[in-house]
């Protein structure tokens, strides 16, 4: 099966995004972030999204952005952290291309969001400090990130290594 769309799964702070542009210039593909579309068609942030309307309307916009993004032809996404929170998104993904699950440690990921404060922007899902949340997260979503990856990437490689990695696959023609 030939891929025409990836999907970059993991983490907040696991490098979805710079790994993701990287690749889509590797292909000359066109690059987007699903968190993005949903800021520009809320017209404003997540956070605010979330303070006024709750997370279940956050994961819906979420979706929705996924399944028009799923029908687009040569383009990398990089998804939010809690888009495999749904089985429906985890199929889809799965079903209509690529799925490249970037992992890391919850500490490696825990010092990544303390100094990068885009990150930061992100409200808290727990209400407990960065890196106990991080852990607990990751804990409670690895099962949900495995079901949907077709390949997993270690995160701390350096972005050309995990560029090359995907591209191998793709010269292969065959999802794993």
């Amino acid at each position: 099966m030939q891929t025409r769309r990836i999907y970059l799964v993991g983490p907040r702070a696991c490098g979805k995004t710079t790994v993701g542009k990287a690749l889509a210039e590797a292909l000359g593909w066109r690059f987007t972030d699903t968190d993005e579309v949903v800021v520009r068609g809320a017209g404003c942030a997540i956070a605010d999204i979330v303070e006024r309307r709750g997370w279940d309307a956050f994961r819906d916009m979420e979706t929705a952005a996924l399944r028009a993004l799923s029908g687009e032809d040569a383009i990398v996404i990089a998804t939010g952290g809690g888009m495999v929170l749904r089985a429906q998104n985890r199929d889809l993904m799965r079903e209509s291309g690529l799925v490249v699950l970037l992992t890391a440690s919850a500490d490696v990921l825990a010092e990544r969001l303390s100094v990068d404060p885009l990150h930061a922007q992100r409200p808290s899902l727990t209400g407990k400090s960065v890196a106990d949340e991080v852990a607990e997260v990751l804990r409670e979503r690895a099962p949900m990130y495995a079901a949907a990856a077709h390949m997993l990437e270690d995160a701390t490689q350096p972005v050309g290594e995990i560029v090359a990695s995907v591209m191998q696959v793709l010269e292969k023609g065959e999802i794993p």
